[in-house]
């Protein structure tokens, strides 16, 4: 931008020295045509305040085409921050809802393994009354076969 500003720049002030070198012809008076009637002016002058004119037109215009945009760029963002809101409130949400999930998961998990906890002991615990009777029948069934042992090494020595 700052190089178009100085070409601007530039082109007035050659104008401007132009205008300077040629101020003799510009006012001298022509008779100009209006079309209804005829009158005595500076033709440059008039050429010159013309320009100006439609320079100062163009400048209105292009502030004009900036502050819409500007305020049309404002809006937008207004915009577009309400949505980034609106987005990061859902997004808020479900993660709420998803920790809500996962914590019911986890409970459902924690009962199931509380019950698998408490049917796995029961089992366990019968498990180890039927060892315990294994056990105390395979003891009295070698206590038995012991005694009946020792009977009849008892009775084979007294003959």
């Amino acid at each position: 931008m700052y190089l178009r500003t100085l070409l601007i720049l530039v082109l007035l002030s050659v104008l401007a020295i132009f205008a300077i070198l040629n101020w003799n012809v510009l006012t001298a008076s022509a008779p100009l045509s209006l079309g209804f009637t005829s009158v005595e002016a500076p033709l440059g002058i008039v050429l010159m305040a013309m320009f100006g004119l439609l320079a100062l037109l163009f400048l209105i215009y292009v502030v004009y085409l900036q502050s819409s945009v500007l305020l049309q760029s404002r809006r937008h963002e207004r915009e577009l921050q309400a949505q980034r809101e609106l987005a990061d409130q859902a997004e808020v949400s479900r993660f709420n809802q998803l920790r809500a999930f996962l914590e019911a998961e986890i409970a459902k998990l924690a009962q199931k393994t509380e019950g698998s906890t408490i049917e796995l002991s029961g089992h366990l615990d019968e498990l180890e009354r039927d060892l315990r009777g294994a056990i105390e029948q395979s003891g009295n069934a070698l206590a038995a076969s012991l005694a009946e042992l020792d009977d009849r090494l008892e009775r084979g020595k007294k003959p």
